[in-house]
């Protein structure tokens, strides 16, 4: 199976995160997609390339303008406006405000985010916009042919909505892999989130639409980030009714819950029947990640990879999240490694 990376990656390495009423050292660091790679390598999972330039025309596909233009000139406005730290939003449009994009920089800030959590330093826009190339690299390999492909993104994406980035997230990797591949002439796409977070920014880019369906596994928002999306009862809307698919879970859900979960999931993707799957690949739901409260073992992602392929439908593995640094490279390998051996490929 092929991997797309990029070190450019390492340009986005914040030094701060809102965590617990103080700033942290972030859990989403360049160590995660590094140690990643080398486990890809260890186990000889295929060649690693680095991704193909698509510009802005794919990202204007799922994101607003005006969105692309605050992430490209957020870092210099900031500076220029005279703040010394890196740009954490400290205000939004609450309740019965006016929902209107500010001229000045701090407000336009908590206009595009949806949480405090992610500060922006410099490199923020080119480590997203690399991130979105391989997403749109690996879905380019897929709908040309090839069985399945991983794009190891850095900076992840489900979080992203059309205009609002939260969640360490900026551009909407697996939106563009599965809006690139509709495009491209695939009539219907299946996107399966299998992160311990729900993807509330996948759910909200394709909520009304009837061509790509959209299944997320995840914590019970009511308890978990992002808490105000991501219930059961969110089956999609208009021409989308019935393709939007979330199965919360409460804490200490063990693998045997969570199987039956994904075994749900793959069951109405089935239904569907798309002619591709893209899988928000996080591994978050790992027994000892810091920031979940799922049980899962290294062995169950394994499980996880290879039921996914008894779909056999071409694949794009697009990177999310996993912060148990130590065996993020072993959980990822095993979701991708369980799914190579079932397809044979």
């Amino acid at each position: 199976m092929l991997t797309f990376y990029s070190e450019k990656h390492r340009l986005r390495n914040p030094q701060s995160e809102l965590s617990g009423g103080e700033l942290i050292r972030p859990h989403e660091s360049p160590e995660r997609a590094e140690i990643i790679l080398a486990r890809i390598r260890e186990i000889q999972l295929g060649p690693v390339r680095p991704p193909d330039e698509f510009g802005d025309d794919p990202l204007l596909r799922v994101h607003k303008p005006e969105y692309l233009r605050f992430l490209q000139a957020v870092w210099d406005e900031w500076k220029a406006a005279g703040m010394s730290g890196e740009v954490i939003a400290a205000n939004w449009p609450a309740r019965r405000m006016r929902n209107k994009e500010p001229q000045e920089i701090e407000g336009k800030v908590g206009y595009f985010a949806l949480a405090a959590e992610t500060a922006i330093c410099a490199g923020t826009w080119q480590a997203a916009q690399t991130a979105a190339n391989c997403a749109l690299s690996a879905a380019r390999i897929v709908r040309d042919g090839e069985s399945a492909a991983f794009a190891l993104c850095r900076p992840p994406g489900h979080h992203a909505a059309a205009d609002l980035y939260g969640g360490y997230c900026f551009l909407n990797n697996a939106a563009l892999a599965a809006q690139s591949m509709r495009d491209a002439g695939m009539k219907k796409i299946a996107v399966l989130d299998m992160d311990f977070h729900h993807g509330n920014g996948t759910q909200d880019i394709f909520y009304e639409r009837g061509d790509v369906f959209f299944a997320s596994l995840h914590g019970d928002p009511a308890m978990a980030f992002p808490h105000f999306l991501g219930f059961a009862d969110e089956t999609g809307a208009g021409d989308g009714e019935g393709c939007n698919a979330n199965f919360p879970m409460p804490p200490e859900t063990p693998f045997s819950e969570w199987r039956k979960a994904l075994d749900a999931a793959l069951e109405k993707i089935a239904e569907f029947a798309p002619d591709a799957l893209v899988v928000s690949l996080g591994v978050d739901a790992f027994c000892r990640d810091p920031i979940s409260f799922f049980r899962l073992e290294s062995p169950d992602f394994s499980a996880a990879g290879a039921l996914m392929a008894g779909l056999n439908l071409p694949t794009v593995f697009v990177m999310e999240g996993g912060y148990a640094v130590a065996e993020i490279g072993v959980n990822t390998a095993n979701v991708l490694s369980g799914f190579a051996e079932k397809r044979g490929i």
